[in-house]
């Protein structure tokens, strides 16, 4: 006979899948605002302890956050006017008229939280404020990366960077101080965006530990071709002479599709990564 092993219980506890734009609100999206919260307490109060999301980071043209443009930045659409107006950032009376039902209108959202948040921008004290200057700082491995994509696909109407030109595709170190010099107000802006939506999220999620509740992630396996982390690493993902990817991703066929699905993300270059000891 062995010797009996003694087995710890299996906790078992319930949760709910919810992303926080399908959160109740007046701005078209669900933010990370006072519905949050109360999703939070919504949670507590039913015994609940898990709260899954899905992914936060910017979602393409289409509202999927799983072909997003950083693998690392917030969702703007995200950040709480609410809080915005609650800061002195933004004045009640101008955000217009509340859309509090219906499906999200995704280009409607976005572009009325863009205007919403350079106003928020253009009252605000980016320099003067030590908590900015200190996320900078913490999150420089991308956010400046980041930060300046996005000014440049601006600038380009939307174009994918391998379109880009003028040295700015092969990322050119003169191309890119030229482009970080004549772009310094809206690299600060976007910069600052994050900021908004990194400090409102945290403090969600610790509302939410401190209430017991986990909070569950999920994080695409790939990473979309038309993204900061591809411009700025073009070296760790299999692309041809021309940027463009040299193989996709995808899925074989299976009970969702008969025909397989063709995602087209490039995939990793893995012996480059293990060259790099997996660091990205």
């Amino acid at each position: 006979m062995g010797r009996a092993v003694e087995v710890a219980p299996t906790r078992r506890s319930a949760g709910v899948l919810l992303h926080p734009t399908s959160l109740p609100g007046p701005h078209g999206i669900g933010e990370l605002g006072p519905e949050a919260f109360r999703f939070v307490e919504f949670l507590r109060q039913s015994g609940q302890k898990t709260w899954q999301i899905l992914p936060l980071n910017p979602p393409d043209a289409g509202g999927s956050p799983y072909s997003s443009a950083s693998a690392f930045a917030g969702s703007p659409l995200l950040v709480s006017t609410e809080r915005l107006v609650r800061e002195g950032l933004l004045e009640r009376g101008s955000l217009g008229e509340s859309r509090e039902t219906g499906p999200v209108d995704y280009p409607a959202v976005a572009a009325e939280k863009t205007v919403r948040l350079r106003r928020a921008y253009a009252n605000a004290d980016p320099d003067g404020d030590r908590g900015f200057q200190e996320f900078r700082e913490e999150r420089g491995e991308w956010l400046g990366d980041y930060a300046l994509f996005t000014a440049l696909k601006e600038r380009y109407g939307g174009k994918p960077w391998n379109l880009w030109g003028g040295g700015l595709s092969g990322r050119e170190p003169g191309a890119l101080v030229q482009a970080r010099r004549e772009l310094a107000g809206e690299i600060g802006f976007h910069e600052f965006v994050q900021y908004l939506f990194f400090r409102q999220w945290s403090e969600v999620r610790r509302a939410a530990n401190a209430a017991g509740i986990e909070v569950f992630g999920d994080v695409p396996i790939f990473v979309s071709h038309d993204s900061a982390d591809v411009w700025r690493d073009q070296r760790l993902f299999r692309l041809d002479a021309s940027g463009r990817p040299a193989v996709v991703a995808g899925v074989p066929p299976d009970y969702f599709s008969e025909t397989g699905q063709l995602w087209g993300n490039p995939l990793y270059d893995w012996d480059r990564m293990a060259d790099e000891g997996y660091e990205w």
